[in-house]
C-alpha cells in the first residue's frame, strides 16, 4: 500500500506537468515569435526573404510562397489589415498570442483583395469599417502567403506586398 501512494503522486505530478505544457509552450512559442518578427516594428508589414534552407524564420515554411508578417498591437486601438490582391493563390491568416489560427481569408473569397478592421474581442466596432475582426488577444501576428514559386514571381509578390497595410486604425484615418 505504501507503494500505492508514490505511484498515485508520480501519477498526478504527471498529468500536471502535462497540463501546465500544454498551456505554457503555445504561449511561449508565440511570444518568441512577436518578439522575433516584431523587433523591427509593430503594426507595420515586413516581407521575408525569400525562402530557403538557410533562411527559415518560421518553422517549415514553403519554399513555393513569398510570406510578408505584421506583429499587431492592439493596445491603443483598431488596426487595419489591407491584403493587395495577388494574380495567383494568397491568403491572409490571423493568429492570437496563443497561436490560435482565429481568421483566414483567401483568393477565393476576396478576389480583389481584402481590408480588415481588427479589433479586441468585445471592444467596439468602428463605424464605416467593411469587415471587422475580433482578436483573442490584444498582440498577434497577421501573415500573408503568396505563391510566388519562382526567383521573378516572388520579386513581383515583394511589389505587390509593398502595398499591403497593416496599421494603426488612426494612422490610416478610418
Amino acid at each position: 500500500m505504501r507503494w500505492g501512494k508514490y505511484i498515485l503522486g508520480a501519477l498526478i505530478a504527471a498529468v500536471l506537468v502535462h497540463f501546465a505544457a500544454i498551456i505554457a509552450v503555445p504561449r511561449v512559442l508565440m511570444h518568441v515569435a512577436i518578439e522575433r518578427f516584431g523587433a523591427a516594428g509593430v503594426n507595420t508589414w515586413h516581407v521575408a526573404d525569400r525562402v530557403t534552407a538557410a533562411s527559415r524564420q518560421i518553422v517549415r515554411p514553403a519554399p513555393d510562397f513569398a510570406y510578408s508578417v505584421c506583429v499587431y498591437d492592439l493596445s491603443a486601438g483598431p488596426v487595419v489589415i489591407t491584403a493587395v490582391p495577388w494574380e495567383q493563390y494568397w491568403s491572409l491568416s490571423l493568429y492570437g498570442e496563443n497561436t490560435d489560427n482565429f481568421f483566414v481569408i483567401d483568393d477565393r473569397d476576396a478576389h480583389s483583395g481584402a481590408q480588415i478592421t481588427l479589433v479586441k474581442r468585445g471592444a467596439a466596432h468602428p463605424e464605416g469599417a467593411s469587415m471587422v475582426v475580433e482578436s483573442p488577444s490584444t498582440h498577434g501576428i497577421a501573415l500573408i502567403r503568396r505563391l510566388a514559386p519562382t526567383a521573378s514571381t516572388y520579386d513581383a509578390a515583394k511589389q505587390v506586398a509593398a502595398d499591403d497595410v497593416c496599421a494603426s486604425a488612426t494612422q490610416t484615418g478610418n
